[in-house]
């Protein structure tokens, strides 16, 4: 009876060995097919029209050039937007653009802010625009965060707005806080105010929580704006 009880035990943990490694090569598989997903939007970029009123909605060059960290940092912590320059971030993955650094002041250690969101949310792995609140519907209740810093580790979530509706969820993608070590936080005084504008590349450990769930990439545009 003790060899049966000990076949039995054995068989079932080899069975959950085995069922461990398959989810696990499926992991792999899906973030490896990432990665190339990755890969192909740098160099083809996207375009997306609103058909019924024939504007460009987004528009992402391809060819993007990306820098290392090293460079970034050696520049004032800047892209060169006229040159496609992209940053990537090797610990997490993320590619940062900054197309405005914006003006007042960064958000420092032991401070806190409102900050006011306009976003677009493209699927890079199905190639679509998946939400955006830079349309009508959205004009007057934009996404809003509480952010705090402290020592330089920026936590935030949604108080409201499409991302906390659409996900369920108030978690801030971690993507999301990169940008605000480097761009400045203020208001948008006159129609022609400079607030920070930057655009990312997020693998699904850095997305919200359906690309984290489902593993693929998206590229965001987002606008950074200091609230009351």
């Amino acid at each position: 009876m003790k060899k049966i009880w000990f076949l039995l035990i054995t068989l079932v943990s080899l069975s959950w060995m085995f069922t461990s490694c398959d989810e696990d090569d499926t992991y792999a598989e899906r973030r490896e097919r990432e990665r190339a997903q990755i890969s192909s939007f740098l160099k083809k970029g996207c375009r997306v029209m609103d058909t019924e009123k024939s504007v460009v909605l987004l528009d992402v060059p391809g060819d993007i050039k990306v820098i290392s960290e090293e460079d970034f940092y050696a520049n004032d912590s800047t892209t060169d937007v006229a040159n496609n320059e992209y940053v990537l971030f090797k610990g997490s993955g993320v590619y940062m653009q900054i197309v405005r650094k914006g003006t007042g002041q960064k958000l420092e250690n032991g401070q806190a802010a409102t900050i006011i969101c306009r976003y677009y949310e493209f699927d890079i792995a199905s190639d679509t625009l998946k939400s955006t609140n830079r349309v009508l519907a959205y004009e007057t209740t934009p996404d809003i965060m509480n952010c705090s810093n402290s020592f330089g580790v920026f936590t935030a979530s949604f108080t409201s707005g499409l991302m906390k509706t659409l996900y369920s969820t108030s978690s801030v993608p971690s993507g999301w806080l990169i940008p605000l070590s480097f761009i400045r936080l203020g208001r948008q005084a006159s129609p022609d105010s400079e607030i920070a504008l930057v655009r990312l590349i997020l693998p699904s450990t850095e997305g919200q929580s359906d690309a984290l769930s489902n593993v693929y990439p998206c590229f965001y545009e987002i606008s950074y704006q200091r609230g009351r």
